[in-house]
């Protein structure tokens, strides 16, 4: 684990500015990169809706890059690997994504991330510019107990909040009803992930953490910090039924209810093992009376090269349904 991973990149200096202007020459019909790198729709959304940033350390691609565009995002900020950017470019974010009805930046929750967005709300009013809010966003039920959902990290089962509250922006929806709506989306959101194998950083080239060929481990985080622990290897159908009630019993999701389902590629897991994965999801879910309205499965939160996923379960209804399947344009999402 401690040997230096292989990249095909150019210097190390220039890992985010190569990386951002490789996205906007592939997507211009979506995405332009502004002259202070920000990640911005190619075609603003129309004046009078409420305005959507995320910011995020670089890392996790397609996450946020991939997610901006109708639909989606307006702006996002994309900070160095695994480092959230700075207040004053949050600041910049936010006047970036202005169409006259406010803006609501969401900040998923991880100390430097909360941190700088709470020192760029402040820069905000100090500016005079007062129709912003934020959102804290977190779905890990493995960085914190049942009843302390607030402190829990973000992970990625907020891919439901980036599709469904874009859609909801994109109503023309007021910046206080956007801001209910992901709150709203984020309390039905539970999420679980494993990780086999480490990743390397793009920039040092060495392991982020030590992982022995015979284990995993539960809950671990984006950035792999600690979750549950260590277990000894399993196969796909014990390792789901390991996570999946856990999952049904924080929220809870009792018999009848309706949920979207993520798999979430942390980086280099196959599609084989996701589709192994996922039809004992389906089974298991089937079992306990739980309808699935549909699934998605692949890399749209990801450690670079970190073998592992994520499992998020979204409990919907015919508004969150009607959301989910509303039209978008990102680099990395599209239609639904």
């Amino acid at each position: 684990m401690s040997v230096r991973k292989k990249k095909l990149i150019n210097q190390r200096e220039t890992i985010l500015r190569d990386m951002l202007q490789g996205l906007a020459s592939a997507y211009p019909e979506v995405v332009r990169l502004t002259d202070d790198g920000l990640i911005v729709r190619a075609q603003p959304k129309a004046a009078g809706k409420v305005g959507l940033v995320i910011g995020n350390g670089s890392g996790h691609e397609p996450a946020m890059i991939g997610l901006v565009g109708e639909g989606l995002f307006d702006v996002n900020i994309p900070g160095e690997i695994f480092t959230a950017p700075g207040p004053d470019r949050i600041v910049a974010g936010i006047k970036a994504a202005e169409r006259g009805a406010g803006v609501l930046l969401c900040v998923s929750h991880h100390a430097g991330d909360l941190m700088n967005a709470e020192m760029a709300l402040e820069l905000c009013q100090l500016e005079g510019l007062d129709n912003v809010e934020m959102v804290v966003l977190y779905d890990d039920i493995s960085s914190a107990p049942k009843g302390s959902e607030s402190e829990r990290r973000g992970t990625a089962g907020l891919f439901f909040v980036w599709k469904m509250l874009g859609a909801y922006a994109e109503t023309g929806a007021s910046l206080a009803e956007c801001k209910r709506m992901a709150e709203r989306i984020r309390d039905n959101t539970r999420t679980l992930a494993v990780a086999l194998t480490s990743c390397a950083s793009p920039i040092t080239g060495a392991a982020m953490f030590e992982m022995p060929d015979d284990e995993m481990e539960i809950g671990m985080g984006v950035h792999g910090e600690v979750g549950l622990g260590r277990h000894k290897l399993l196969s796909a159908d014990a390792t789901i039924d390991l996570m999946l009630p856990r999952l049904l019993e924080d929220l809870p999701i009792n018999a009848g209810d309706e949920v979207l389902v993520l798999l979430n590629n942390s980086g280099s897991m196959t599609l084989m093992e996701l589709y192994i994965l996922h039809r004992r999801v389906a089974e298991r879910l089937a079992q306990a009376g739980v309808r699935r309205y549909k699934s998605w499965i692949g890399p749209y939160a990801t450690t670079q090269e970190m073998a592992g996923f994520a499992l998020s379960l979204c409990r919907v209804d015919a508004e969150l349904k009607r959301l989910w399947d509303a039209p978008c344009n990102g680099a990395f999402l599209k239609g639904v």
